[in-house]
């Protein structure tokens, strides 16, 4: 049987690389989310609404709180090094925002597993909670990261 390999010893042995990987995300970085938390078992990331990423009623549109909340949650379950992969999401939208607000999105890993990760996404303006997702990721085999020999 082969040994069991200790992540939180990968995640701190390897922070700057895992964290350089997770913040190169094109499509985050293109809309302007930033990464302001990087902990094993919760992110932080958060996003000024401009006046594009609103709808036809000038509220920001929900694929933009989605995409603030989904990196959250992919930062928040690679933080291990592990390739994972989303599955499935369930968001709330439960307030509206608007152009000039800022939002943070914090992801809390609930449950992790050898193959699953299972985490809480909530998305604030300030104090007020304006949507939550839950969200479920596949953990693969692979490491994007070179871990070694493990102690």
């Amino acid at each position: 049987m082969g040994k069991r390999i200790d992540e939180n010893q990968i995640y701190e042995k390897n922070y700057e690389q895992i964290l350089n990987h997770v913040k190169n995300d094109p499509y985050a970085q293109s809309i302007g989310i930033q990464l302001t938390k990087f902990e094993a078992g919760f992110t932080e990331a958060i996003l000024e609404v401009k006046s594009h990423m609103v709808n036809a009623y000038g509220t920001v549109h929900g694929a933009i709180i989605y995409a603030l909340a989904d990196y959250a949650f992919s930062a928040a379950c690679n933080a291990y090094g592990k390739t994972s992969l989303g599955v499935n999401t369930t968001i709330q939208f439960m307030e509206s925002a608007k152009p000039g607000d800022k939002l943070a999105a914090r992801a809390t890993e609930v449950k992790r597993n050898f193959r699953t990760g299972f985490y809480r996404i909530e998305v604030f303006h300030e104090d007020n909670l304006i949507a939550t997702m839950e969200a479920m990721s596949y953990r693969k085999d692979h490491y994007f990261i070179d871990i070694g020999e493990q102690d």
